[in-house]
């Protein structure tokens, strides 16, 4: 009875640890069919990576239209090409570039103000010159009607009596438009006086004037 027991034990033990072998066996999985059925899926791109991504390009697009901008404005604006000695050969920065861009810009302007000015002063003179074209022509033509009319010579007296009266009435003229509060009030005031009242057909009426002045006092 002893030996059957024992051998009963012993056969239980075995039994149980086919058993609990057999159980692990069937829990742990067969990797080498997991292997052959697991297929990588490709990286899909998340949309945040996405977002990253076009903000990084347009970034560089932008930093290249500034780059474009400023390589430009040192082509077209002379200063710029010209070596700066302060700086020595580096690169100009970009702050040098605006600064060179803006005194260059201001430097037309004053250019363009001071052609307009010449422009405007030529048109003047070219009126002026057109209408002493135009009196000129009125004189040969006068003489030409009349020869007879220059052979009679005038005194030094009435010379002077023309010169007297075309001087009177500028000096009116002077008188009621300049003002003497200061020196540099009579500078701007005789400027203004010349361009206003020593027109070249203001000048005509005024000789005419005097000229038909002393005729009815000769003739």
């Amino acid at each position: 009875p002893a030996l059957f027991m024992e051998n009963a034990r012993k056969s239980s033990i075995v039994s149980r640890a086919n058993s609990i072998g057999s159980t692990s066996a069937s829990s742990v999985p067969n990797t080498d069919d997991e292997d052959s059925d697991y297929h990588q899926e490709p990286y899909k791109e998340s949309y945040k990576d996405r977002r990253r991504r076009a903000h990084t390009q347009a970034e560089q697009k932008r930093r290249d239209a500034i780059k474009k901008g400023y390589d430009d404005l040192q082509a077209i604006v002379p200063t710029c090409e010209q070596q700066d000695f302060s700086i020595g050969s580096q690169k100009l920065s970009k702050a040098i570039v605006l600064q060179k861009t803006i005194d260059y810009i201001q430097f037309l302007h004053k250019e363009k103000k001071k052609q307009e000015e010449e422009v405007s002063t030529l048109r003047k003179d070219v009126m002026a010159l057109k209408i002493m074209k135009v009196n000129y022509e009125q004189i040969v033509k006068a003489h030409q009607d009349n020869p007879n009319e220059g052979k009679d010579q005038v005194s030094d007296e009435v010379k002077f009596n023309v010169f007297q009266g075309i001087m009177d009435s500028l000096f009116q003229s002077f008188n009621a438009s300049i003002s003497v509060t200061s020196f540099q009030e009579l500078s701007a005031c005789v400027f203004s006086w010349i361009e206003e009242h020593c027109k070249p057909q203001t000048l005509r009426d005024i000789v005419v004037g005097v000229l038909h002045q002393l005729t009815s006092q000769l003739y």
